[in-house]
């Protein structure tokens, strides 16, 4: 047998091998690596584990990790469809901050974007504006003297107070904490005058009237935020700021493997009480295309990215 007899041959039982495997899959339970229990990342991973184990004819194991390993860990794993992340904002976020180990387009393959969490501005009550346009012009009259509650450097509401920033060209003085929740509280305490939280973190206290929501960083209104105008309508064309969290699989999984998991939980996330669920969580339920949710992670970190080198921001 000639050589390219022989490649052809090889070629089309390695098509056939990867077709077969991809058929049979799932044969055995699925891992989803989410960030610490109690958690956002945990709640959506928990919430798969009970409704795609029905489509796939297979159980799924949700398995606690820190962030910073639970990332790597799926880097390294197999390309089966066996063991997958549940990603949370740091996926895109961490890469622009500091050197990892893991590049998020080279090593991984996206599955599915399962839902996103858009985040408000709010502000102190007792700061005098009702808009963001007089929001941004108490600012540039008063540069340097109101402060903004960060979070966790790199989280969705440090970035969005970032682009926020980048956009305006304002000068705001950013206090990070260990997390939202006390992030939260020193903003009704007057301690910080605004922040970006997801809206589910606030919602309560929006109610109330402790703080004042101005907006939604959603390019189109929220049923998260009724009634709210979103940033990008107020001036600031484009302005998009959302938590994505998302299924991805290792880089090499086959293409077969990646739709069975796709269609697999759309199809869950799409039920009417599932959705209702996300809902009452405080986040919408997506279900995308895994084409589309590459598509955003692409244009997260190139757009971050910019807004991320132009402030000079490096994780602490």
């Amino acid at each position: 047998m000639n050589i390219s007899a022989w490649l052809f041959r090889t070629g089309i039982l390695i098509l056939v091998t990867c077709h077969t495997h991809a058929q049979d899959f799932p044969i055995k339970p699925i891992r989803i690596i989410a960030s610490e229990p109690g958690g956002g990342q945990d709640f959506i991973a928990r919430l798969l584990a009970q409704g795609i184990p029905g489509s796939l004819g297979q159980p799924v194991i949700v398995e606690n990790r820190p962030s910073s390993i639970s990332v790597e860990m799926v880097a390294k794993a197999a390309p089966d469809g066996y063991t997958l992340l549940l990603s949370g904002s740091s996926f895109t976020a961490t890469p622009l901050l500091r050197e990892t180990p893991f590049d998020p387009i080279r090593d991984f393959s996206p599955v599915v974007a399962v839902d996103r969490a858009p985040s408000l501005l709010v502000v102190h009550a007792a700061l005098p504006v009702k808009s963001v346009k007089e929001l941004i012009a108490l600012v540039k009259a008063r540069p340097g003297e109101l402060n903004y509650s960060m979070g966790i450097i790199g989280s969705s509401p440090h970035l969005a107070a970032e682009l926020f920033k980048f956009m305006t060209n304002v000068n705001m003085v950013g206090i990070p904490y260990k997390g939202s929740a006390p992030a939260i509280t020193d903003l009704m305490g007057g301690q910080t005058q605004l922040m970006f939280p997801t809206a589910g973190a606030v919602a309560p206290h929006v109610r109330s009237g402790r703080l004042r929501a101005l907006a939604v960083t959603t390019l189109e209104p929220s049923a998260l935020a009724p009634g709210l105008p979103t940033v990008a309508s107020s001036g600031l064309a484009d302005y998009e700021v959302q938590a994505i969290h998302g299924v991805i699989a290792p880089a090499k999984t086959p293409t077969a493997v990646i739709r069975r998991l796709n269609q697999a939980i759309v199809r869950y996330v799409n039920q009417i009480d599932v959705k209702q669920k996300f809902f009452d969580a405080g986040v919408e339920s997506v279900g995308s295309s895994p084409e589309e949710y590459a598509d955003k992670i692409k244009a997260e970190l190139a757009r971050m990215g910019k807004v991320i080198r132009s402030a000079g921001i490096r994780a602490q």
